[in-house]
Order: C-alpha cells, then structure tokens, then sequence
C-alpha cells in the first residue's frame, strides 16, 4: 500500500494502564490491529495475535512487541471456523493462564459496482468472516473473563453512511487509497496509530463506566 500506513506513534509513552493484561486480537498482524498490539505491549499486556495467513505481517509485529518487552504469541488459522476460535482461547489459557481482552477487528472487503454483482459465495464469506467469527471469538473466550474484562469489536464508518460498492460489507461492519479520507472534515485518512489510544482506553480500567458505546475516530465526520 502506498503510501504505507504509520502503525506506530514514537512520541507515545505508556504508562502501565494494561499491566500484566493478555490481550486476544484477531487481525493483529497488521492495519488496525497491529497499532493496537503494539499499543497494549507499550501499555504492559501481552498479546495473542490471531491471523490467517500473512506470515511475513505478523512476524514484523511480533518482533516489535517484543522490542517493547512484552511477550506475543501468533496463532495461524481461518476464524470462519468455530472449532479454531475455541483453539485460540484454549491457546491462550495455556500459555497465559488467562485473557482479559479480546479485539475482533478481522474483516474482509470485496468491492462491487452492483447488488447484481455479489455472488452467494461473496456474501457468504463476508459475513463468516465480520459476524459470524466475532460470535464464535466471543462464544469461545466469554468463560474465562472475569470482571474488569475487556470485549471490543472494530466496526467501520461504512456501517453508518455505506458505501456503494461495499454493499455486503457495509451490513456487516455495520470500511482508491490516494484519495480516502480526503472527505472528511480534516482532509486526509487516518493512520492506524492514530486509533490506537481509544483501543486502550476502551481495554483499561478507564472504562470502568462506559459498555456498549461506540467511539467514531473518522477525521471529524459526523455520524
């Protein structure tokens, strides 16, 4: 991708607010999901990184995850797939002993010029992969939580203002390079750094009087 996404902020300084937390993110190996991992490492968790099958992705993150001295374990497989959600946790658990925070922020995109364009194949798919996999995530780990834990789901802005070509996609998140974000109020697209401190506020206990909010970090675009 040019030009190449900014997935971490040098400037920011962690000050222990996810401290011996074990942190499950789906999609961590890279976009989004690598600023937050790596995020939450500079913030004292340990990190599970669950991805399908961009290798040379995730070893670049776990490496930096463990420049900043915290331990990550990346685990391979198709989310799509209940039985590999409930692998995941069991993972996890024993490698850890626990999980406090699970980040379902997979998602898949196949843009289309017309309804008539997406196959029952693509549909299928598409909600597999951004509804179905968060239930089995959720499903799969929800025993092992303990209060104070942490559940957040990635959605996108497309979810609320759609995307004409993103037909599918935008039902279930309900996400030309150059020129995306240059719609909104500050005129440029957001890096994945710049979404990471929210991702650690809604896993700290900061958030001890906040469930079920929703927070927009799109450039000012009001929705």
């Amino acid at each position: 991708m040019e030009p190449k996404p900014i997935f971490e902020n040098p400037n920011y300084v962690g000050s222990g607010k996810l401290k011996n937390k074990v942190a499950i993110i789906t999609g961590g190996d890279s976009g989004i999901g690598r600023a937050v991992a790596i995020a939450f490492a500079k913030e004292g968790a340990d990190v599970v990184i669950v991805y399908h099958n961009e290798h040379q992705d995730v070893t670049e993150t776990t490496e930096k995850i463990k420049q900043h001295g915290r331990n990550c374990l990346a685990i391979p497989g198709d989310l799509r797939n209940e039985s590999f959600s409930q692998t995941v946790v069991h993972i996890t658990i024993q490698t850890f002993k626990k999980v406090d925070i699970l980040v379902n922020n997979q998602a898949v995109q196949y843009p289309q010029k017309s309804i008539l364009n997406i196959t029952s194949d693509q549909l299928i798919h598409t909600f597999q992969t951004n509804v179905f996999a968060n239930f089995y995530m959720v499903k799969a780990v929800l025993p092992y939580l303990q209060q104070g834990s942490t559940i957040i789901n990635t959605v996108s802005i497309t979810a609320y203002e759609g995307h004409k070509q993103l037909i599918d996609y935008s039902a279930t998140k309900g996400a030309d390079v150059e020129m995306f974000g240059i719609n909104t109020p500050i005129k440029r697209a957001g890096q994945p750094f710049e979404l990471a401190p929210a991702y650690v506020y809604l896993a700290s206990d900061d958030l001890n009087y906040v469930s079920g909010q929703v927070i927009h970090i799109n450039g000012g675009t009001i929705v």
